[in-house]
């Protein structure tokens, strides 16, 4: 059984991938960890990912993509819920054009980003940091992105 994945459109402006490349994203970053688990991911607005942000992270201000843990469960048969992601679809497009990266493989990462979030990963210290971007990067380059940390020449 794999990952379930249900991805939830607020916004497809300016533009967001179709639910089964963001579905493959996240269960390619998931794996085998949470290979029995469902994830709800909705695509949101600036106002909706700001809004989010100040209630549960206390920061006003929108943001690319946050991640929300599903509480731990006890045992049973039902798949477990390993958490939501809210993704704002503005943010990221600005973000890639920013960054002279495409539109799919920021997506991609910001995907990736989240997920790892819901499995476990931070970047809080720096080793954690490293370890994390460690994985995006192996985990990206397996679905065919370029590292996400290195800024495409603009020359």
């Amino acid at each position: 059984m794999t990952l379930g994945v249900e991805v939830a459109y607020g916004t497809r402006h300016p533009w967001a991938p179709p639910a089964r490349l963001i579905v493959a994203w996240a269960q390619a970053a998931a794996g085998r960890r949470a290979s029995r688990a469902q994830l709800a991911i909705r695509i949101v607005t600036p106002a909706e990912s700001q809004q989010l942000n100040r209630e549960f992270r206390g920061q006003n201000r929108p943001t690319n993509v946050l991640s929300f843990p599903a509480a731990a469960t006890a045992g049973g048969d039902e798949a477990a819920m390993l958490g939501d992601l809210a993704i704002c679809a503005r943010i990221v497009a600005r973000e890639a054009s920013a960054q002279g990266k495409t539109l799919a493989a920021h997506w991609a990462h910001m995907v990736v980003h989240g997920v790892l979030h819901l499995v476990g990963y931070d970047h809080l210290r720096r080793e954690d940091a490293r370890r994390m971007e460690r994985r995006e990067r192996t985990l990206l380059k397996k679905l065919g992105f370029p590292n996400p940390y290195v800024m495409p020449d603009h020359g």
